[in-house]
């Protein structure tokens, strides 16, 4: 009688327990300085119990929406040591409980220090990168199969993959790995780049596990190497499973149902904008694929703050990048990344907010003085140097300069980082996953190539390399994404061409590998290139002279874009010069006496070393 009494209570119980399919996040961390934590349990039918926890813990609020099958619970953990703690929820005579656990916290995870202009960030997609497990190529519990046959079919590259491979990473220079996003895209196809995401507390089967990732972040600590995480705060993939059976009619923007962005993300600051371009800027959908997120939600906007400091504690990560940061609603993005750098105050987050105009993308930095005249903050620390990248995009084809083509160009952009609240926090980059592959553009000239690493290395800024730009990896942007997302040789089985070892590279492949090497690495510890002051000389013959100095030392950069050599009169550089005889260049070693103008080739550079 016992027994079949424990057997139907048991079978009760589990019935009941059903009732909670998710609970999010599914746990927590002592001594947040965010100590107020709302978890979300999702159930059917969950919003018509009571609810109460264990261990004096005090329940702050409960939130019911017009879905009963949501229940938000608010609790707070001031003072609450690591331990499980039991929710009981209760329906009349029925009762059930769920566990949610405190979970200790590593030690001075507050105060990690995160990415910044001593790093070189390695961009990679993981699809496309390596596959080192190719038991998780395709998934039963997701839609899209691994077919490496499909231009934009999913590949099989892997977090084992990337993995497998940090210390190609690590030779290289690169110090910080972005990862474009991990967790699952269950969308039927084109899934690959996974910013259509279906569930953002679960990295996506067919990358690996949490797990995974979380040894990721570790086996890039033992080599001092930092782990930035790809977050999309504006939008969530049409198969999460939020939209499928929303909390609120108003947790995504509805119009009703779809409407798209028109882009114009200039009608965010404009003083004239009319409201409904502003509204269909922030609250249109990015593409039908993707609905997007209303942080003007105060639900949404927790939701969102939560994950993201879950992620940080939980993989111990060193930064984010945010995707698509400037559609977001502003005052609800503000809040956002200000909640985040209050919980962590030396983490760094780069936005993109894919401009023309720096005074533009000056709005979007922390304390800009541009959005200051709106008495607007972002506090978003970084953001991504985009009118950088349009120069890299075509001034080294420019032979002959003029009056406003060739090297003039970068002098001109650099003119105007006053309008920056931080411009040695921007990110630089000569390409990404977006946009057109530099190697492309210029042909696989690697003279060109050379002039692109030489700037990228030694000027302002937090730069970022694209995998595969080291081996002159190109590719046809007009082709579609999938051609500049081409899988690295090397890190499937079954390549004939092996480019992450040097005796598996091409005579090209290791002239580039064998430079950007050189150079990255020369830079790892050259804190006048992280942080001295850059001053900077009018071009002349399409010749562009800067120098990156402090009280310690200083470096002198040189580069002729135009194909005919040059003699450089070293006393128009009297002021930076004046205490130096000599520079040692650190692309070929050679000593330059600095008392005699310099000669230098066409379409060549120098890093000297000031002695």
């Amino acid at each position: 009688m016992k027994k079949l009494l424990y057997i139907l209570t048991t079978l009760f119980t589990i019935s009941i327990s059903a009732q909670i399919d998710k609970m999010e996040p599914p746990f927590w961390f002592e001594g947040m300085n965010k100590s107020e934590i709302q978890i979300l349990f999702y159930g059917k039918n969950i919003a018509q119990n009571s609810v109460s926890v264990s261990n004096n813990v005090v329940i702050t609020n409960v939130t019911k929406t017009e879905n009963p099958n949501y229940l938000f619970v608010t609790i707070d953990t001031k003072n609450v040591a690591a331990q499980t703690l039991k929710f009981q929820f209760k329906n009349g005579k029925k009762s059930f409980s769920k566990d949610f656990e405190i979970q200790k916290r590593k030690e001075n995870s507050a105060n990690r220090k995160s990415f910044d202009a001593s790093d070189v960030m390695y961009l990679l997609m993981p699809d496309r990168f390596a596959n080192g497990d190719e038991s998780n190529d395709s998934s039963s519990k997701l839609q899209e199969k691994g077919n490496r046959s499909l231009p934009g079919g999913r590949h099989g590259g892997d977090i084992q993959g990337i993995i497998d491979h940090l210390d190609y990473i690590q030779e290289l220079g690169a110090t910080a790995i972005w990862s474009t996003p991990l967790c699952e895209d269950n969308d039927k196809g084109y899934s690959y780049h996974t910013y259509g995401q279906s569930d953002v507390y679960q990295i996506d089967a067919r990358y690996g596990t949490n797990e995974d990732y979380k040894r990721l972040a570790a086996e890039m600590h033992k080599r001092d190497m930092k782990l930035i995480k790809d977050y999309v705060t504006n939008h969530w993939g049409a198969e999460h499973w939020m939209f499928k059976d929303m909390p609120t009619y108003d947790w995504f923007h509805q119009f009703p149902g779809y409407a798209q962005s028109n882009y114009r993300m200039t009608t965010q600051f404009d003083p004239n904008a009319s409201d409904r371009d502003a509204k269909y800027c922030m609250d249109g959908w990015f593409v039908p694929s993707m609905p997007d997120l209303n942080q003007s939600n105060p639900l949404v906007l927790n939701y969102l703050i939560q994950n993201a400091i879950w992620w940080i504690e939980y993989a111990d990560l060193d930064g984010y990048r945010v995707d698509t940061y400037s559609y977001n609603d502003k005052d609800g993005i503000a809040k956002w990344t200000k909640a985040i750098t209050d919980e962590y105050p030396y983490f760094n987050i780069v936005g993109e907010v894919w401009m023309h105009d720096q005074a533009q993308i000056s709005y979007w930095q922390k304390d800009s003085p541009i959005s200051k005249i709106q008495s607007y903050n972002s506090y978003l620390p970084s953001v991504m140097d985009f009118t950088l990248h349009d120069v890299f995009g075509n001034v080294f084809n420019e032979d002959r300069a003029d009056w406003s083509n060739g090297m003039i160009k970068f002098y001109e952009n650099f003119t105007n980082d006053f309008l920056y609240a931080n411009p040695n926090n921007l990110l630089i980059f000569l390409e990404n996953h977006d946009t057109g592959r530099f190697n492309q553009i210029y042909k696989n000239d690697f003279a060109k190539y050379q002039l692109g690493i030489t700037l990228l290395a030694t000027t302002r800024g937090i730069p970022q390399l694209y995998y595969g730009s080291e081996i002159g990896m190109a590719g046809d942007k007009g082709k579609g994404d999938a051609d500049i997302r081409q899988d690295f040789p090397g890190g499937w089985k079954g390549d004939t061409n092996n480019a992450f070892t040097n005796s598996g590279r091409t005579e090209m492949q290791k002239k580039f590998f064998d430079f950007t090497k050189k150079v990255l690495n020369w830079r790892k510890n050259k804190e006048v290139i992280h942080s001295g002051k850059l001053t900077h000389y009018i071009p002349e013959n399409n010749v562009y002279v800067y120098f990156r100095h402090n009280d310690k030392e200083s470096v002198m950069v040189v580069i002729n874009n135009d194909v005919n050599k040059h003699q450089i009169k070293n006393s128009h550089f009297e002021e930076n010069l004046k205490k130096y005889n000599s520079g040692i260049d650190v692309i070929s070693g050679r000593k330059i006496d600095l008392k005699q103008d310099i000669l230098i080739e066409g379409k060549s550079s120098l890093i000297l070393e000031l002695k």
